[in-house]
């Protein structure tokens, strides 16, 4: 990195570390932010609207006592959230339209901690968050598990996409315990109104996305309705998106096959098309909401890289699930609120390819899962010295999997089943001081069959493995002067092996390696530390976060250097096989970091104001004798200016990676890289328009302006696949 381009991102970010300006004068109050990670729920009661010219009255009385999702916070105004007791990253309905990632770890790849994969840029490509992803990070939407089979292989695609979504959270911290040991590194959660939770204010409301982008001469759209009167709401929404080959800066293999394969202006095999479409209803009543919906997920997309590009390997998925979800809060001195959220999905995938001269399917991944789970929210008891609120929940899961294939398939028929109980106690000792305890137990059981590979890998033998993860947290919250708020917790999570790690036996196509699970995995243990200082409101918002975590028991897949074709048996050091042999292990392990983003109203400006913005993050994460943990992301530091308004939003910023220097065996390191983005918007609230408009959106962004060759270090292919260059999206948004 030069040093102009460190004195730039300096310049831009000082004046985050002020603590007053000429705009502060001008600030206006921001909206509130409603997250769901904790449990423990109070909400706001706001009268009655008068209702407008073309507004009628609510068609029940709990469309006026439980307000809608939080109005969208003022374009490019940052999102902090500083009343909870986990470390939440919020990206709004404005935040994605402006991104230019198709997945939902490419929309949250710029937020501080958090990184996708890369694997398969603008269809397979998950969240990473803190160095830890797969079975560590769970994707839900609207608080059920959505995740598919993403977390068995970074060329899975996530079945969730983010044209479809209202705001993402990404939780971090002792609110996890709410969503099991799997969620041990964070949870995503996508939020929209496909289960509605109250009558629409006019009865009826119509939306219209669309974009398109450059890069990949791609092109989106959607169309969201919902309707409802007396006491039933209803949602129906239909998406869809074509992407071809992305262009990219440069040659993107640094380690080519002999004789070199030929590279035009994109990256081979990496076009990607999917769509979807989901309905829902629910019955609304003064107390609460019931409701459910049913969605379907289809996507074909390619994956990029040497071998499979010479294989044409792409993969067909198809998903349709049942999702429920509902709240009642009784007449009762004793019990707040009830809330249950239940699903029930099945997926499927083929991973298509030419092996041997046989261009077809060559493996398929199953998956059945049904979830439930079950809170009561307690109202608050006066303890004298604080008032106690509690929330207990139950969780129940099972979950079919398998992955037959022509070459013997990645792992046999297993069913895993799981059911925990948890508590979440909040004490509010005054005004300025809170603090939470949660515990979480679990009973996880898994049933399948494997082969002692190192011993005698044709003779599969029948597994029933138990594991009993009991975890626990403590956090406070104190208010601070100037608006600020400190938070410290510690949480003590344990995870239990999942059926891939501990039964894998086999070819994985589309990754290109050859996994061996390891059924001797015990229960994986992390003890972590977290401290926090936030400020949501006025002219400097901000929100430094520091985190430790020692695990004990790191289940990691590790590149053991052999090579292996179709079976254990043609295993050998060297690079002679077509795959690379990764077999599952475990180590003591250490993760430690930092997070910063911050914005800054500097002065008036126009009919608003002009600001600065900065971010930093860094992981490190080494095993107990000093060695890295391999596929970590590197250290990122970025700042930006902007304009912003009641209609307006502008920025320029640059976002800066180091090179990826501390790597474990058998992987190499990443150079640094600088993305350039600029973009422009515009958002218009109607009233009485006679087209029936309520609200139009549109805007230009530009995305690595800099045309830079960018490879995620966190990646399997980031030697063999770039990132998309140089882009330009524009996109637009009708509402009626």
């Amino acid at each position: 990195m030069t040093v102009r381009r460190v004195a730039a991102i300096a310049l831009i970010t000082l004046p985050v570390m002020e603590g007053t300006s000429p705009a502060a004068a001008q600030s206006v109050e921001l909206p509130a932010i409603t997250v769901t990670g904790s449990p423990i729920i109070r909400r706001p009661v706001r009268p009655t609207p008068a209702p407008g010219p073309r507004d009628s009255a609510p068609d029940t009385p709990f469309d006026a006592a439980t307000p809608a999702p939080s109005p969208e916070m003022y374009q490019g105004t940052l999102p902090i959230v500083a009343d909870q007791f986990s470390t939440i990253t919020v990206m709004t309905r404005g935040e994605i339209d402006r991104s230019t990632g198709l997945t939902l770890g490419e929309i949250l790849q710029e937020k501080p901690g958090i990184t996708s994969s890369g694997f398969a840029p603008g269809a397979s490509s998950r969240p990473i968050i803190r160095g830890l992803d797969n079975y560590r990070v769970r994707i839900q939407e609207n608080g059920v598990g959505a995740s598919g089979v993403s977390e068995l292989g970074e060329d899975h695609a996530v079945p969730l996409d983010p044209l479809s979504t209202q705001t993402v959270e990404v939780i971090r911290g002792p609110a996890t315990l709410r969503y099991g040991s799997q969620a041990i590194g964070g949870v995503v959660n996508a939020e929209n109104n496909r289960i509605p939770t109250m009558i629409p204010l006019r009865g009826l409301a119509l939306e219209g996305r669309g974009s398109i982008t450059t890069v990949d001469r791609g092109r989106e759209g959607a169309v969201l309705l919902d309707a409802g009167g007396g006491n039933f709401a209803v949602h129906a929404d239909i998406w869809g998106r074509n992407a071809g080959d992305y262009q990219i800066p440069s040659y993107p293999y640094l380690y080519p096959e002999d004789p070199a394969p030929i590279v035009g202006r994109w990256q081979p095999n990496s076009a990607n098309q999917s769509n979807g479409n989901s309905i829902g209803g629910s019955l609304v009543f003064d107390r609460g909401f019931f409701g459910f919906a049913y969605t379907n997920y289809e996507a074909k997309y390619q994956v990029p890289g040497q071998e499979a590009t010479a294989t044409q390997t792409n993969i067909d998925m198809k998903q349709s699930k049942l999702t429920g979800k509902g709240e009642i809060r009784p007449d009762s001195n004793g019990v707040e609120a009830i809330r249950y959220w239940f699903g029930s999905t099945d997926y499927r995938h083929a991973e298509i390819a030419d092996e041997g001269g046989f261009y077809g399917e060559q493996q398929w991944f199953l998956s059945n899962q049904k979830e439930v789970r079950i809170e009561t929210q307690l109202q608050p008891f006066d303890l004298r010295f604080a008032a106690l609120t509690t929330a207990i929940g139950l969780q129940l899961g099972r979950e079919r999997l398998d992955a037959p294939g022509v070459e013997g398939g990645l792992f046999d028929p297993n069913t895993t089943r799981s059911i925990a109980g948890y508590i979440f106690n909040e004490l509010r000792f005054n005004a300025t001081q809170k603090m939470q305890l949660s515990g979480r137990i679990e009973s996880n059981n898994v049933i399948g069959s494997v082969p002692d590979m190192f011993i005698d890998p044709d003779l599969s033998i029948s597994r029933n493995l138990a594991f009993t993860p009991t975890s626990g947290a403590i956090g406070f919250l104190q208010d601070l002067p100037n608006d600020m708020v400190a938070s410290v917790t510690y949480q003590h999570v344990e995870r239990a092996p999942r059926a891939p790690e501990l039964l894998s036996r086999g070819v994985h196509e589309a990754t290109g390696t050859f996994d061996i699970g390891n059924p001797n995995l015990t229960t994986e243990v992390a003890n972590s530390v977290e401290i926090g200082l936030r400020r949501a409101k006025g002219a400097l918002r901000f929100e430094a976060t520091g985190f430790y975590t020692r695990f004990n028991n790191f289940i990691y897949r590790n590149l053991t250097g052999e090579t292996c074709d179709e079976d254990f048996a043609s295993c050998a050091p060297g690079d002679a096989g077509e795959l690379a042999q990764a077999v599952y292990n475990q180590r003591a392990a250490t993760f430690r970091g930092a997070e910063f983003q911050a914005q800054y109203d500097v002065a008036p400006l126009w009919r608003g104001v002009w600001g600065v913005d900065g971010r930093y993050d860094i992981v490190r994460a080494t095993f107990s004798d000093g060695t890295n943990v391999p596929r970590i992301p590197p250290q990122r530091l970025g700042g930006g200016m902007y304009y912003r308004d009641g209609n307006w939003f502008a920025r320029v910023g640059l976002l800066h990676a180091f090179a990826q220097n501390d790597v474990s065996d058998f992987e190499t390191t990443t150079a640094g890289y600088d993305i350039l983005k600029a973009e422009i918007s515009y958002s218009s609230k109607l009233k009485s328009d006679p087209t029936g408009l309520t609200e139009v959106k549109f805007g230009v962004i530009g995305d690595n302006l800099l045309n830079d060759d960018v490879r995620f270090a966190q990646s399997f292919k980031k030697d063999e696949v770039l990132q998309p260059g140089r882009t330009v999206k524009v996109f637009a948004t009708v509402k009626f």
